[in-house]
């Protein structure tokens, strides 16, 4: 008898996606603009929007969620946020899709549903354990273990990116401290090191993203280059210290940070020597290898094991 698919979202501050999950994998994937300012109605209607876009007439097996925030897996709601989806905290997620559908739904943050998907279907394929790290616009991270993400007693493992680093005293955090990683090593955080630094792109301006900053390093501007040394340094003692604590088998690389030809990586392997017990510093980390919708696969896969139980 055929498996019902999974209805999965990745709702985010950008964009939602939508697709339907199977045993093959992933259908065809539908987007749509985050109306991100509205406020919560505005984006659950564009979410059940998209979602009605790939439905199609198949019965659904259950309803899988990753949304930007912490999140309260019991309930599926989201007990905290950033500005990026104005008044997101409080949002009940899991209600609107169970009243529409009528299956199952589960909801998950978004980092913890990338690394679920990327340790069923990627670099944590067959391994005991894996920590995901994510370094684009924020930094995030998710540890899972025999294929079980590590949610912590209130939805918030994995917040990587609010862990001190000293490389970063002074750097004011997204999350109003100072000091954390994510101010120094994010996306934006190293555009800013870098203007700091004295970058310059090939036409004299200051990189205004981070695009036009990894061409600057790529071209030769040594202010540029020492931005990604900086902060890949200290992106890559902080993984060390979470290896300390943790002992995962591999470290899985995303994000657009990870991506850019830049000496980040060189540097973040220094990092890691650098405060890294000798017993776990030779724990490989790899480029996620999931795809750019693994965190629907996450979300499906969570659905998928809650649906059964």
């Amino acid at each position: 008898m055929p498996e019902h698919p999974v209805l999965a979202l990745d709702i985010g501050g950008t964009s939602i996606a939508a697709a339907l999950v199977g045993p093959g994998g992933i259908d065809e994937v539908a987007t749509l603009a985050t109306p991100a300012a509205a406020g919560p109605e505005a984006v659950i209607a564009a979410a059940l929007e998209v979602s009605e876009q790939v439905r199609g007439k198949p019965r659904l097996r259950a309803v899988g969620i990753a949304s930007a925030g912490v999140i309260d897996t019991d309930r599926g709601r989201v007990t905290h946020a950033t500005g990026s989806l104005t008044a997101w905290a409080g949002t009940d997620l899991a209600g609107p899709f169970a009243e529409r559908f009528g299956v199952p739904v589960a909801v998950l943050n978004d980092v913890h549903a990338h690394g679920l998907g990327e340790a069923r279907s990627g670099v944590g394929a067959g391994r005991s354990s894996m920590l995901l790290m994510a370094v684009g616009t924020g930094i995030g991270g998710c540890h899972v273990r025999d294929g079980e993400v590590i949610l912590g007693a209130r939805g918030a493992a994995g917040h990587i990116g609010h862990l001190p680093v000293p490389e970063a005293q002074g750097v004011p955090c997204p999350c109003g401290r100072s000091g954390h990683l994510e101010g120094l090593a994010s996306g934006p955080g190293i555009v800013r090191l870098a203007a700091r630094l004295g970058a310059r792109d090939q036409h004299g301006r200051t990189p205004a993203d981070g695009h036009a900053l990894a061409r600057a390093a790529a071209a030769g501007d040594d202010a540029a280059a020492e931005a990604y040394r900086i902060a890949g340094f200290a992106t890559g003692r902080v993984v060390g210290g979470v290896l300390n604590v943790l002992d995962a088998e591999v470290v899985a690389l995303t994000g657009g940070v990870t991506e850019a030809e830049s000496p980040w990586r060189t540097a973040l392997d220094a990092g890691l020597a650098h405060d890294a017990m000798d017993v776990v510093a030779e724990t490989p980390m790899l480029p996620a290898r999931a795809g750019s919708h693994a965190a629907l696969l996450g979300a499906a896969a969570r659905a998928r094991d809650l649906s059964a139980t």
